[in-house]
């Protein structure tokens, strides 16, 4: 059965570049491109008005941008190979707690991920280490796990709702689940051959769907390392993954401009939207709030953000 999204607005040129990255709390989207400043949009008013902007955030631009799922806090990447944390106030308004920077160079940090709390930060990098710090400012957020893999570049990383594992992909086609309780690795599992760009946990830490040029998702047992599905329907490189809230639906963008909701029980495609012509490379769930209606935003490279809303009825 298929479902239909209507498009509830769009962000006109929201980014004078393409829009690498958006990420969400139940009140607001943040977003990010290839300029220096984070755009932060309140997804509570009908035209999702700009209600903040962190300027001159990262001066080289800005490549991934996270938000933890209680919203407490967020992680932007740049270009110059700087990591900094955010943390949101009462009264909505983000400021820098701080930055990581552990003698990094542009490349070193790649793909970013939070935890559910906000408290730990991982990060893949250009050797194929990944990395776990813990944000406890007091504590001067050190590093406190360094997971060793076989040396290719790292382009995604996930950490697990549940807090148990960490997930990276990486470009020879490699995906890793390390656990974090024991530091070691829990599986390397077939991967997809050509490169992992993205790789999400499944809200109950059961599932990992990894993604990349081989234009497919893969779905991963965690605790098993089995991979259980493939889900196919993208002609381009698939850049973004997001689980909805029940993990019933995941969200996929593709260099291919199109967006796809796909139901995780039957393998299906469920719903396909077009992006203008340009990269999509960014898709993002809105939190459920209250009677909402199921929403997603969709940003890439014709620097547009465009929201979606399920179709009542």
């Amino acid at each position: 059965m298929s479902k239909q999204y209507l498009t509830l607005h769009t962000l006109d040129n929201a980014h004078p570049s393409d829009i690498y990255s958006i990420a969400s709390t139940k009140t607001q989207l943040l977003s990010a491109s290839g300029s220096s400043s984070i755009l932060i949009h309140s997804t509570t008013e009908s035209d999702f008005s700009l209600v903040q902007t962190l300027a001159g955030a990262h001066k080289l631009g800005i490549h991934h941008l996270v938000t933890s799922k209680e919203g407490n806090r967020a992680a932007s990447a740049g270009f110059e190979g700087a990591l900094k944390i955010w943390s949101v106030g009462e009264d909505g308004m983000w400021k820098e707690d701080g930055e990581i920077s552990d003698g990094k160079k542009p490349g070193d940090a790649w793909a970013i991920a939070l935890s559910a709390n906000g408290e730990y930060l991982a990060s893949s990098s250009i050797s194929g280490c990944t990395n776990v710090w813990s944000l406890n400012v007091a504590e001067g957020m050190p590093k406190i796990k360094d997971y060793e893999t076989k040396g290719s570049f790292g382009l995604a990383v996930a950490l697990s709702p549940d807090g148990g594992y960490t997930a990276s992909g990486h470009e020879n086609g490699s995906v890793y689940i390390f656990n974090n309780d024991t530091g070691r690795l829990s599986h390397s599992v077939a991967g997809l051959v050509q490169p992992i760009r993205t790789v999400a946990f499944s809200p109950g830490s059961k599932l990992l769907a990894a993604a990349g040029d081989a234009r497919v998702i893969a779905l991963y047992d965690v605790k098993s390392g089995e991979q259980v599905a493939n889900l196919t329907g993208h002609g381009g490189w698939i850049l973004s993954l997001d689980w909805s809230d029940t993990g019933e639906y995941l969200l996929s963008g593709s260099h291919d401009s199109k967006a796809k909701v796909w139901r995780v029980e039957t393998r299906t495609c469920v719903a396909t939207h077009s992006h203008g012509d340009k990269p999509v490379w960014s898709a993002k769930w809105l939190p459920r709030v209250g009677a909402r209606s199921e929403m997603f935003a969709l940003a890439g490279g014709n620097n547009n953000i465009s929201f979606y809303r399920e179709a009542a009825g």
